[in-house]
């Protein structure tokens, strides 16, 4: 018999189509479009790859400290302290897989029956790891006519006294929502006033199209309560090298380490020191990405005008549309029917929490022209229901 707990964790939705599509092309499918990943299509700059490459050469393959190489946390940390204002320095930089990071900070902050604050929709991960942890979900449920924006106004709807950690995601997976700087000052005074930790995932802090990025921990008293999780994965396309950060104040970094020593050890030893160059290097790969994201952002949302089944906000960060259908028809059920019937792979916006119901994720981290592709194909197939 398995342990009861895995009862309350569901399969990745988005994972679980990635591994469908994959099949499907095992088995031969040659037209599939791919909207189901959040994954950028550019390969890694080539100096980050060289980096890599070098450090293999040097036979630099073997455990390094469990925090990190101090290179790679002194480089987090400059680049934190310079750009986002938190006033974090290299010992509190865990280097980590960013969802291993939040598997550990959900073990470290989470006991039995605590309440975790969670925006609804949402990215999946969050649930899961909490739920892991023992915690209990309170959904902070947002509305599609406000941008699917969190709001102090709806936090504060949803916390109890039992409530003990709030997470943010800002630009959001799967609704690509920015929080204004007013908003997350008020979720800061929220969790102030509350004696709450925070949990902001800014994994996409760098794909801001409309707008401007806070991070959480900047503004005052914050620090000492938050937990920052970031990595490379969307920034420098680096999905497959599983590398990111957790930065938390010095109690809490203390046990995000020992669990770290406990589980994976450490960081691969030569993937790290691609971090290094990935942040330390040259720019110019990541601000072509981000433009180019932008103008994908404007052709599928322009797309989508086309297509009367659908509605949602501009997304304004990260490379998602989270768009609603008037279908009467599951999200799960409509994902497989644009799979089998347009050979178009979506994420049924179930896999995000019970608001994400009546909702698909688009991801447009692909071509412009599999995008005009496969929206022409969904506009085709939902206009035959």
């Amino acid at each position: 018999m398995v342990a009861r707990r895995m009862g309350n964790v569901p399969e990745s939705g988005t994972v679980k189509i990635a591994n469908v599509v994959s099949k499907l092309k095992q088995e031969g499918v040659k037209d599939m479009i791919s909207f189901s990943m959040g994954e950028p299509d550019f390969p890694t700059p080539d100096n980050i790859t060289e980096a890599c490459v070098t450090s293999l050469r040097d036979h630099f393959t073997y455990y390094t400290p469990s925090a990190g190489i101090p290179e790679l946390r002194k480089a987090i940390s400059d680049s934190l302290r310079s750009r986002n204002g938190i006033p974090c320095k290299d010992q509190n930089v865990l280097v980590t897989p960013t969802k291993q990071a939040i598997f550990m900070t959900m073990l470290a902050l989470v006991d039995d029956g605590d309440e975790v604050a969670i925006p609804d929709p949402e990215w999946g991960t969050f649930d899961a790891c909490a739920r892991l942890a023992g915690g209990k979900i309170n959904y902070v449920k947002l509305s599609q006519d406000d941008g699917f924006t969190l709001t102090p106004e709806r936090l504060m709807e949803s916390i109890t006294k039992k409530t003990k950690v709030v997470v943010i995601n800002t630009p959001s997976n799967p609704c690509g929502a920015v929080m204004s700087k007013s908003d997350i000052k008020g979720v800061a005074d929220i969790a102030i006033d509350h004696d709450l930790n925070v949990i902001s995932d800014e994994i996409y802090e760098k794909l801001v199209f409309d707008g401007e990025h806070t991070s959480i921990s900047s503004l005052d008293g914050m620090f000492e309560r938050t937990i920052t999780l970031g990595g490379f994965s969307k920034t420098y396309a680096m999905t497959g090298w599983r590398l990111g950060w957790a930065v938390a104040p010095a109690h809490i970094f203390k046990e995000l380490n020992k669990l770290q020593t406990q589980s994976i050890t450490c960081a691969t030893s030569f993937v790290q020191k691609a971090g290094v160059e990935a942040i330390d290097g040259p720019q110019t790969a990541v601000e072509a990405m981000k433009k180019e994201f932008k103008a994908r952002r404007d052709l599928i949302y322009d797309l989508m005008q086309e297509i009367p089944s659908l509605n949602c906000p501009r997304p304004k960060g990260a490379f998602y549309l989270f768009p609603s259908y008037d279908k009467k028809i599951s999200s799960e059920d409509l994902a497989a029917m644009l799979l089998e019937k347009a050979h178009v792979a979506v994420t049924p916006g179930s896999a995000f929490g019970p608001s994400g119901e009546g909702h698909i994720r688009i991801s447009y981290a692909t071509s412009r022209n599999d995008i005009i592709e496969g929206m022409g194909r969904i506009k085709k197939s939902l206009s035959s229901l």
